[in-house]
C-alpha cells in the first residue's frame, strides 16, 4: 500500500507547484526559434485537452491559456497528487517585427506550437555599395 502521510514533503510539492523549480517550472516551459522566415513557439502542455488551450494575440502580446482538469472523479479519493492542473497562463511580448495578423498554433503530443511570421521589411536584404566604378553587395 501506498503511505504518504510526510506533511513537511506535502508542503514542498505544494511551494514547488505555486513557486515553481528549476526542474519543475510553475508556467508552461518553451522554446523559441526562428525557422527560416517565422518565429517557432513550442510550449510543453502534457496531459491538456486541446479544446482547454486558448492562443489570443492582443496588438504586440501571445497570450497562452490552458487547463489541466482534475483526473479524480466524484466518489473517488485521490491516494497521491503530484501532477500540477488548474488554469496554466503565459504572456510573451512580441517585437514590431513580427506579423501578430497571421499567427498560426498547432497542437501535438502535448506540444503547443506558435508560428509567427517576420514581417517582410524586418527580413534580411542585400545593400549595394558604390565604389568607385564598381559595385558591390554585401547583405544587411
Amino acid at each position: 500500500m501506498l503511505m504518504l502521510n510526510d506533511p513537511f514533503r506535502q508542503l514542498d510539492r505544494l511551494a514547488q507547484q505555486v513557486l515553481g523549480t528549476t526542474a519543475h517550472p510553475a508556467a508552461m516551459p518553451m522554446d523559441v526559434w526562428r525557422e527560416g522566415d517565422e518565429i517557432v513557439v513550442a510550449l510543453d502542455l502534457p496531459g491538456v485537452e486541446v479544446d482547454s488551450v486558448d492562443v489570443d494575440v492582443e496588438r504586440n502580446v501571445l497570450t497562452v491559456r490552458a487547463e489541466r482538469k482534475d483526473p479524480v472523479r466524484e466518489g473517488t479519493e485521490m491516494v497521491a497528487s503530484e501532477r500540477p492542473r488548474g488554469v496554466f497562463s503565459r504572456q510573451l511580448v512580441l517585437g514590431e517585427t513580427l506579423n501578430t495578423d497571421h499567427v498560426h498554433a498547432s497542437y501535438d503530443a502535448g506540444v503547443l506550437k506558435v508560428r509567427i511570421p517576420v514581417l517582410e521589411e524586418a527580413k534580411p536584404r542585400k545593400i549595394e555599395i558604390q565604389s568607385g566604378g564598381q559595385q558591390q553587395q554585401i547583405k544587411a
